[in-house]
C-alpha cells in the first residue's frame, strides 16, 4: 500500500487546523490590545472625572456664601451691590455647569465600564474556542460512539448554557454592578456637600435609599433564576406559583394564573423550558413593560402545549425593533430555550396594546389525548 499519497491530505489538515487556531488566537490578541487601549481610555477618564468632582467640591464650598459680603452691619454701596450679584450669578451659572458636567461623566464612566466588561466577556469567550478547537481538548466533544444527533444536541445545549451565562453576565453588568457604581460616585458627592449644603445631602441619601432598594429587588429576581430549581419538588405548576408570587412581591404587579393544561405530556426537559421562559418574561415585564396586570396561562391546542404570558403594558413595535437589529438578551434567552426542546416561540406586541409571549411545545398522539 502506497503511503504517500495520503500524506498531503494529512499536511493539508493539519494546516487547516493550524490557520483556524492561529486565526482564534490573532483575534484573541487584537481584542486583548482593544481593551488594554480601552481600560487606559477610562483611568483617563476616571482621573479627568474625580479632578472634576473636586472642582466641584471646592464650587460648593466656596459658593455657599457668594454674594453675602453685606452682613447687614451697615448700608452697602449699590455698584457694590450689583457688582456682588452679578458675581453671584456668575459662580451659581458656573456650578450648575460643573455640576452638570460630573452628572454626564458619571453616566460616561458607568457606561465604558459595563463595555470593558463585555470586552473581557468576549475575550474568554474566544479563550474557550479556541480551548475547544484545539485537539487535544475533548471536554466539549460528545463520544466518538454517540450519533451525530445526540452530539449536536450536546452541543446545542452547551451553547445554550454559554449563551445564558453571557446573558447574566450582560444583565448584571448593566442592572447591579452599574448600580452600585453609581452609588459609590454618589457616596462621594454626598460626603463633599454633607457640611456645605446639608438640604442637598439629604436629596441625595433619599435618591441613594431608592436606588439601592429597586437593585436589591433586581439582585433577588438574578438569585431566583440561578437557585436550584424546585421542580423536583414543587412540579412544573407548583415552581411556576412560586415565581409568580416571587415576581408579584418584587413588583407589586397583579399577576394571575389559568394553567389549564395538564402538565403530563411533558418530558423534563421542557418542563425546565416553561419555567424559564415564565421567569425571563415576568422579569421582561416588571422591568419594560410598566403594565398593571399579567397573565399566566396554559392550554392544550392542535396538538401543542401552550403557554402564554400576557400583560397590559406599553408594548413595543417588533418590526422596528427587528429592523434596527436592537439585541435583547431576554427575548434571545427564551427563543434558545424554545428551539433547545424543538418548540416555537413568538411575541406579539404593539406599541400601547400589550404583549403577548408564546410557547407551544409539539405533543405526541398519545400525550396531547
Amino acid at each position: 500500500m502506497d503511503l504517500t499519497r495520503s500524506e498531503p491530505s494529512g499536511n493539508r489538515f493539519d494546516e487547516l487546523h493550524a490557520e483556524a487556531t492561529g486565526a482564534l488566537s490573532y483575534a484573541g490578541n487584537i481584542l486583548r490590545g482593544v481593551r488594554d487601549r480601552y481600560r487606559a481610555a477610562y483611568l483617563d477618564d476616571l482621573a479627568r472625572f474625580h479632578d472634576l468632582a473636586d472642582d466641584l467640591g471646592r464650587l460648593e464650598r466656596d459658593g455657599t456664601f457668594a454674594g453675602d459680603a453685606n452682613d447687614g452691619t451697615g448700608a452697602s454701596d449699590p455698584d457694590d451691590g450689583a457688582a456682588q450679584a452679578a458675581e453671584a450669578g456668575a459662580a451659581d451659572l458656573r456650578l450648575r455647569m460643573v455640576r452638570d458636567e460630573v452628572d454626564r461623566g458619571r453616566v460616561d464612566l458607568g457606561r465604558h465600564e459595563a463595555e470593558l466588561s463585555r470586552l473581557g466577556l468576549a475575550i474568554r469567550n474566544l479563550e474557550h474556542t479556541w480551548l475547544f478547537v484545539e485537539r487535544d481538548d475533548t471536554t466539549l466533544v460528545g463520544e466518538p460512539s454517540l450519533p451525530v444527533v445526540a452530539t449536536e444536541l450536546q452541543m446545542r445545549i452547551l451553547e445554550a448554557q454559554e449563551a445564558e451565562r453571557a446573558r447574566l453576565a450582560q444583565e448584571i453588568h448593566d442592572g447591579p454592578a452599574q448600580a452600585l457604581s453609581n452609588a459609590i460616585f454618589q457616596v462621594d458627592f454626598i460626603d463633599r456637600v454633607f457640611e456645605s449644603d446639608p438640604r442637598m445631602a439629604q436629596t441625595e441619601l433619599r435618591f441613594l435609599r431608592e436606588l439601592l432598594r429597586r437593585e436589591l429587588g433586581d439582585v433577588r429576581s438574578f438569585l431566583t433564576q440561578l437557585r436550584p430549581p424546585v421542580l423536583a419538588e414543587l412540579g412544573l405548576y407548583g415552581a411556576v406559583v412560586d415565581t409568580v408570587t416571587t415576581q408579584a412581591s418584587l413588583s407589586g404587579l397583579h399577576i394571575t394564573t389559568e394553567l389549564g393544561a395538564p402538565t403530563d405530556g411533558l418530558d423534563e426537559p421542557s418542563r425546565t423550558v416553561v419555567l424559564r421562559i415564565v421567569q425571563e418574561a415576568l422579569q421582561n415585564v416588571r422591568k419594560h413593560a410598566a403594565a398593571a396586570s399579567v397573565v399566566v396561562s396554559t392550554v392544550l391546542e392542535d396538538g401543542q402545549w401552550v403557554l402564554e404570558v400576557r400583560d397590559d403594558g406599553r408594548g413595543f413595535d417588533t418590526g422596528a425593533v427587528a429592523a434596527r437589529g436592537r439585541r435583547n438578551f431576554g427575548l434571545q434567552f427564551m427563543r434558545e430555550r424554545a428551539e433547545l426542546v424543538g418548540a416555537q416561540f413568538e411575541v406579539r406586541s404593539r406599541p400601547e396594546a400589550g404583549t403577548v409571549v408564546r410557547l407551544a411545545i409539539p405533543l405526541t398522539h398519545k400525550e396531547s389525548e
